[in-house]
Order: C-alpha cells, then structure tokens, then sequence
C-alpha cells in the first residue's frame, strides 16, 4: 500500500531531478538578449550556440534568455554570471564570438575584455 509520505517522497525526487536537469543549482548563469531588436541583431543564432555547446557536455552552466537592455547599438548581448564573481556583459556577440565565450570565458574562466560593454 501507498501511504501520502510515499507520495511526498516520490514527489519530492522529481522536482529535485527537475531542479538539477534545468541547471537551476548551476554556478555560471548565461543570459542571452533576446527582445524583438536583439532577435533582428542575431541573438537566436547566438543562443543556438550556447544550446548547443550544452548538449555537447558544458557542464555546470544555466541558460535563459532576458529582456531589452536598451542598448540597441550594442546587440546581441550575452550576460554571463558566475558564482563570486561581478556579471559581465558582452556586446555585439555573433555566433563566432559565441563560440569564444564557451571556449574561453566558460570553460577557461577568461573574461574576454574587449567584448564587455
């Protein structure tokens, strides 16, 4: 027989699973700039390439999307915060650049200053 703390319990796995396979508990967190301007500037490709670096096997990383930064001139934006670290925000990002941030920012933990913005 079941009894409502088997429920609970059972319950209380899957969300914790939920949790943990959506990268919730990540310590780097990766915000691509995806208002109606940074969609026309390119930011699905951009996002296309943090997606993909994902299921390739970066670990450890939350991805989402954010709103208008209002910083028009200066799209797509990427966003990366890390766990003890200040944000940084990187302007113009292409999908090569994209590329870059995974490699080096990412996976390296070199902040690539000529891109902050």
């Amino acid at each position: 027989m079941v009894t409502p703390l088997d429920v609970v319990k059972k319950k209380r796995a899957e969300a914790v699973n939920r949790i943990i396979s959506k990268g919730y508990l990540s310590t780097k967190r990766v915000y691509v700039g995806m208002a109606t301007c940074e969609i026309a500037a390119g930011s699905k490709e951009v996002m296309s390439v943090f997606r993909q670096a994902i299921a390739n096997g970066l670990t450890d990383v939350y991805l989402s999307q954010k709103g208008c930064a209002g910083r028009c001139n200066l799209e797509p934006t990427v966003e990366v915060v890390e766990e003890g670290c200040i944000p940084v925000k990187y302007g113009r990002v292409t999908p090569e650049r994209a590329r870059e941030i995974v490699e080096r920012h990412l996976k390296k933990g070199e902040t690539i200053t000529e891109w902050i913005i």
